[in-house]
């Protein structure tokens, strides 16, 4: 392995969504990751639709079978850190709870990814992003004005507040556990998570610089001057001039530096001045807009479509996306003497149990015996 976390083991017990993007990101940096999942043992390793699975093997285990819930502490008693997204109280019914794993390891940081958290009145309630973003106000400022608020995917909440908190506080308990040779358990909730990503929102709010009201505040296309504008080819061209001097190069490239206007931060004149911005943005194609503000100050991209970003040629040049058969991007961040790398393309699930389970010093007679009395899953028929 090689990466910055060179060294770090942990045992990952198999979701969806947030618990294995934290997992996905820690393994990209060299993290030494089992993902243990319900699959089938003897899977052979075909190419695998999931890119939140890759860059560790992917081990067949039937958590509910005795020895099975055995082998798991056995990989946790040798492990850093381990990572579960199930409701509250799924891993301690099976015997894997953190109680369960500090008799067998006191350093080891148990890591819980959820949506609501493991306490609360919504604790044992079901929710996806949309639900955790909701309560917490993340999701009520992102909309146009008079318009309902608008899902921004599963960003905000599964991956930002939800899977990045997790690999975060993981690796923070990590550092103290490594420092006062005790570990914790580290509640990762996606409403905190989304909650936390708003504090500058909140900081406008209490100052007064931000009206609660969706489409009308300085990053929410409230501002002419940091919007999306359609352009004649049907397109889209981002625009960002919040300084001054963005500004005034923005005016420059659409002709507009010699025209008397209002002040910028007129919020009056600014429903008006999309307007205007928005019809001269449709006489020109994406292209063109972008050849004209393209190595100039004035913060105006292009929207890209996904496939699109990854051949922008600032995105090849860096290697943002992941070169190979399919769309992916690459490990991030950058280290300058560590870097990370995809170690292992994502693969069918189960078809690394032997050698993930050898990695990790479980000899082959073992590897046996679990496989004959069903503990690692059951081979179909």
């Amino acid at each position: 392995m090689t990466g910055p976390l060179s060294g770090i083991k942990i045992v990952e017990l198999a979701g969806i969504g947030p618990s294995p993007y934290a997992a996905m990101l820690l393994a990209d940096l060299g993290a030494d990751i089992l993902r243990l999942e319900r699959a089938n043992p003897r899977a052979d390793a075909e190419p695998y639709w999931d890119e939140l699975t890759r860059s560790r093997p992917s081990v067949a285990v039937n958590f509910k079978h005795p020895e099975g819930r055995d082998l798991v502490l056995d990989l946790a008693a040798s492990a850093d850190a381990l990572i579960e997204g199930f409701r509250p109280g799924v891993t301690e019914r099976l015997g894997l709870g953190p109680s369960d794993v500090a008799l067998r390891n006191e350093k080891l940081v148990y890591g819980r990814m959820t949506g609501w958290g493991q306490s609360g009145p919504l604790a044992l309630s079901a929710g996806h992003d949309i639900n955790y973003i909701a309560i917490s106000g993340a999701l009520w400022p992102i909309g146009r004005a008079g318009e309902r608020p608008v899902p921004p995917l599963n960003l905000v909440g599964d991956f930002g507040g939800g899977g990045m908190l997790l690999a975060f506080g993981l690796l923070a308990g990590i550092i103290s556990a490594r420092t006062t040779g005790r570990g914790q358990v580290v509640d990762a909730a996606m409403v905190d998570g989304s909650a936390s990503l708003m504090a500058m929102t909140h900081s406008f709010l209490n100052v007064g610089l931000w009206k609660e009201e969706r489409g009308v505040n300085l990053l929410d296309t409230g501002a002419h001057f940091y919007e999306v504008y359609e352009t004649s080819d049907a397109r889209f061209m981002a625009v960002g001039a919040i300084e001054r001097q963005f500004y005034a190069a923005l005016l420059e490239g659409l002709g507009l530096s010699t025209v008397e206007l209002p002040s910028q931060m007129d919020r009056d004149s600014w429903p008006e001045m999309k307007v205007r911005f928005a019809e001269i943005f449709r006489t020109k194609s994406r292209e063109e807009w972008s050849s004209i503000f393209d190595n100039t100050d004035a913060c105006v991209s292009p929207v890209l479509s996904p496939s699109e970003a990854a051949q922008h040629p600032h995105n090849v040049d860096r290697g943002t996306f992941a070169t190979g058969d399919s769309l992916a991007p690459a490990p991030a961040p950058r280290f300058s003497n560590t870097p990370g790398s995809i170690s292992r393309p994502a693969s069918t699930p189960g078809s690394a149990t032997r050698d993930g389970l050898s990695s990790w010093g479980v000899s082959d007679e073992r590897i046996n015996e679990l496989l004959a009395s069903g503990a690692l899953g059951e081979v179909p028929s």
